[in-house]
Formats: structure tokens, sequence, C-alpha cells
């Protein structure tokens, strides 16, 4: 039986719950929005003035002085081949990353989930063992293996790198999403006649598209924004977009009005690719949650 307390009780945490839930929590939530996007927006204008101006005067002064901006820096960008060979350096990179750990971690993710094969438990422990095991451990070692191979400082050394860290996520988040799929299913493709490979290109593939989307996207992001990697692996002649920046700091006062615009656009980049895919990416991250 409920007492009149418990009843009171209830009563004033619903009515906390619905006052939460209505405009002073959005107002409290945009607020946070726009706090989050200040240096966003920040960098963008910054881009957008000259560089005396940037120097002088911070970029909130454009609200009161709008005629000052100017796409000038933009120009500049495009005319500077450093920026433009290490944007050009960080997409060969990135792309190439991201479709090898998508590919491969799907086709290994299938595996672990739905074959049969000698010591598939185990193999699948040793692949979330390697979860744990961090970036800096093998910088050395692997390093020592690329000079011998002669892939050191190439474009090639660094794709397999940032592919042989990624691939153990991939695997465990990809293994986890196929498995959820009802057993049902597969087998009344294979009683079908679907093979194997059929099974995976024309049943699995299209169900994990929001899984293979989020890996897809958490893949992007850590190739395009990665610098440690970059720094060792990478062609010192024509760096990424991370490395190229960071090389730039070091001249600040000469160039600010190339650093803010390329700042801006390595930043957008990844940014348009969430947002591209930021409706798969959420029912990839909320799979699993709901049975």
């Amino acid at each position: 039986m409920t007492t009149p307390s418990a009843t009171a009780t209830r009563s004033v945490g619903a009515r906390l719950a619905a006052r939460a839930a209505g405009g002073v929590m959005r107002v409290f939530l945009v607020l946070v929005a726009l706090f989050w996007l200040m240096p966003t927006v920040g960098l963008l204008l910054s881009s957008l003035r000259s560089p005396d101006k940037i120097a002088s005067t911070g970029w909130w002064q454009v609200f009161t002085a709008p005629s000052e901006l100017t796409v000038d820096n933009y120009s500049r960008l495009l005319d500077n081949s450093a920026i433009t060979d290490s944007l050009l350096s960080t997409v060969m990179i990135t792309v190439p990353s991201t479709v090898l750990v998508v590919v491969i971690g799907s086709f290994a993710g299938y595996a672990f989930a739905w074959m049969d094969f000698p010591g598939r438990d185990w193999w699948f422990l040793l692949v979330v063992g390697l979860l744990v095991v961090p970036v800096q451990v093998a910088l050395i070692p692997v390093s020592k293996l690329f000079g011998e191979i002669g892939i050191f400082e190439t474009t090639l050394g660094v794709v397999l790198f940032h592919t042989a860290f990624g691939l153990p996520f991939a695997i465990f988040l990809l293994r986890n999403f196929f498995a959820e799929i009802p057993r049902e299913l597969l087998e009344a493709a294979r009683l079908d006649g679907a093979g194997e490979i059929r099974l995976f290109t024309r049943v699995v593939m299209p169900l994990g598209g929001p899984a293979i989307a989020s890996l897809g996207i958490f893949q992007f992001l850590w190739v395009w924004n990665d610098m440690l990697v970059a720094l060792i692996f990478a062609d010192s002649g024509s760096p990424p977009i991370t490395v190229a920046l960071q090389q730039q700091v070091r001249q600040f006062g000469n160039n600010i009005d190339v650093l803010a615009p390329g700042a801006f656009v390595s930043m957008v980049i990844p940014l348009a690719v969430f947002f591209a895919f930021q409706r798969q990416f959420v029912s990839g991250v909320m799979a699993g949650a709901v049975k």
C-alpha cells in the first residue's frame, strides 16, 4: 500500500523532472552548446580577418566592425603549396586507412560472430587484448621494421600503421554488432542457397550499416587528427595537415594569415564527415542498448 509521504515524494520528483525537461533545461543546453562552439566560431572569424587585425584585437571585434571580414586569407592559403600538399597527403593517408579498417574489420567481425574455426574464441580474446596496447609501445620496433623493408617515411607506412592499430577496435565493435543479428535470419538465407560471401554482402552488411558507419567515423577522425604517428612515419617533405600546421606555428608572427584558415579547414572537414553520417552514427552507438 502506498503511503501519503511516498506519494508526496513522487509528486515532488515528478514536478522537478517536468520542470527540468521544460524551458529551463533547454536554455541551459543552448548555453552549453554556445559555450562549446565558441572556439570554433572564434577560429572561423579569425580566419576571415586581416593579419594586423588578428594581432591587435580579439575576434569578437568583428561584431562591431563586420566590414573587416575578408576571404583574402583563404586565397593565400590556396597559394601556399605547403598547406595544399599537406591536405592532399592527409586525404591520401586517411581514406585508405579508413577503408581498409572498415573492410577487413567487417570480414573479421563476421567470421568471429558466425563462422566456426579452430581457436575462434582464443583468437578473439587476443584481439580484445590488443585493444589495451598503447601506440607508443610500437613506435620504435615498427620504425625499425619499416626501415628494414623500405617503407619508413612513406604514405604506405603510415597507412599500414593506422590500419594495424585500428583493426582491434573495429573487429571488437563489429563482431559484437553482428552477433546481435537473429540466427533464424541467417539460417533462412542459408536454406535458400546463400553461401558465406553472399550471406555477408546481402544480409549482414545491410543490417550492419549503422555500426560500420560509426566505425568509419571513429577511424576517420582518429587518423585525420593524428600527429604523433605522422611526425614519425610520414614523409617530412610532404607531411599531413597536423604536422604542417605545427610547423607553421613556429613562425606564428609571420604567417598567422595562413595558420588560422588552415586550422579551420583541417577542423571543418572531419566535422562535415561527422554530420553527414550522424544519423548512422547515433544508430550504431545505440545498437544493442535496447533488446
